[in-house]
């Protein structure tokens, strides 16, 4: 019974560090929806995601590489963090020659133009803080990184409560509360785990690493982007047919499934950990805890279902019509947990490939769905079409 009770112990450590975090992020969503119009909470969140699928092209998601290498026992800490560092500043003074095409993008009524520099800042300390937390996470410092998450959530809230709250910056507050929240943990991190150690470009670099690494990795990048076009292109597209308005409601739907994501992440945060390090029994392992982890999820999106009408009462009154996109998008979210459960197999055996290959399939369908739906049913059609691209990538993932 040992690697069930490191998986709980661990489940404990992560929920203690992430729980506070991803609530917080649910409980802001509230606090948003108080201070911030329709268009400026649309505004917000399509820059946020745009950093989110950038942060992987731009450092080749080497963090993915820092965390499964890192939990090796042979491997080189020195040179897996310091192929990360290297990778990610490299990767972001390449993304910087590109500004002048950054100012020029416009979706529908929203001008990303002005708010490049804002973009630039959230995409440096996401890069920065994500590969941080992967490595110290994958050298088995788990409770720093459950302190660390905490301590993320206070200043995260404390920066938004003054940026928005006091000062009434709008989505620049929202954006640069994220920043100072994430610069913060980046220099906690190096603090306490003493990173500097193993930073050593001339020393630290070696082939025998730094190419495995970079072969797990790059083919992360076509499955992130693919994984971000079922999660989020149904934003970008309600955007663009219905307006930026009709986005930020669709943007605080999307908030409420947020539950199921919260719950499931936490244990996939420790679930990863003991997927690669308990070799005896592998299969029998995997059987048992994904009985117990999909009659969770069922539990927590039937409640979730079941509540999302009264729970829109606590926001401004026009952003109530959002519950008719919660449904549906609670299933595709809880299908996209069972989707991170099924890809922690690709984990183990360092088959990055077969990731990127279910997902595209996803995500063309994805695509073709949303394109019709929306046009057919407006912004409910793109909770459709969510739900079904994700599906297909469990049933294919199942499969395999």
């Amino acid at each position: 019974m040992d690697k069930y009770k490191k998986l709980a112990s661990n489940t404990i450590v992560f929920a203690i560090g992430t729980f506070s975090s991803k609530l917080l992020t649910l409980i802001l969503t509230f606090f948003y929806t108080r201070v911030m119009a329709t268009g400026d909470f649309g505004g917000a969140t399509l820059i946020q995601n745009a950093v989110n699928i950038l942060v992987p092209i731009v450092t080749l998601a080497v963090n993915s590489a820092a965390l499964r290498f890192a939990l090796d026992k042979q491997s080189d800490k020195k040179c897996v963090f310091s192929t990360g560092i290297a990778t990610t500043l490299i990767g972001f003074a390449i993304f910087c020659l590109f500004s002048p095409f950054v100012v020029k993008i416009t979706i529908n009524d929203f001008n990303f133009g002005q708010y490049t520099i804002l973009l630039y800042l959230m995409l440096l300390g996401s890069s920065l803080r994500q590969l941080c937390q992967q490595f110290v996470r994958g050298s088995g410092h788990v409770k720093l990184y459950a302190v660390d998450g905490v301590i993320a959530t206070a200043t995260s809230a404390g920066f938004t409560f003054l940026y928005l709250g006091a000062f009434n910056w709008g989505i620049y507050g929202y954006i640069l509360a994220i920043f100072t929240s994430d610069m913060l943990s980046v220099l906690f991190m190096f603090v306490c785990a003493k990173l500097w150690r193993f930073v050593g470009i001339r020393q630290g670099l070696k082939k025998d690493t730094v190419v495995p690494m970079l072969k797990y990795c790059i083919p992360l990048i076509p499955t992130i982007i693919l994984w971000w076009i079922i999660n989020v292109s149904d934003q970008y597209m309600v955007t663009y047919f219905n307006g930026v308005s009709q986005s930020g409601i669709y943007t605080a739907a999307y908030k409420i499934p947020n539950f199921v994501v919260i719950f499931a992440s936490i244990f996939i945060d420790a679930w990863q950990l003991s997927a690669v390090t308990e070799e005896e029994e592998r299969a029998r392992f995997f059987t048992k805890i994904f009985r117990t982890y999909s009659s969770v999820l069922f539990c927590c999106a039937a409640g979730i279902i079941w509540l999302c009408r009264p729970v829109m009462h606590v926001m401004k009154s026009n952003y109530y019509y959002a519950w008719h996109f919660v449904p549906f998008l609670v299933l595709a979210s809880t299908c996209s947990c069972f989707n991170q459960f099924m890809n922690s197999v690709y984990v183990v055996t360092k088959k990055s490939q077969r990731s990127m290959v279910t997902m595209m399939a996803g995500a063309i369908s994805n695509c073709i769905m949303n394109y019709f739906f929306i046009k057919l049913w407006g912004p409910v059609g793109a909770t459709y079409a969510s739900f079904l691209g994700l599906a297909l990538v469990f049933t294919l993932r199942a499969i395999d």
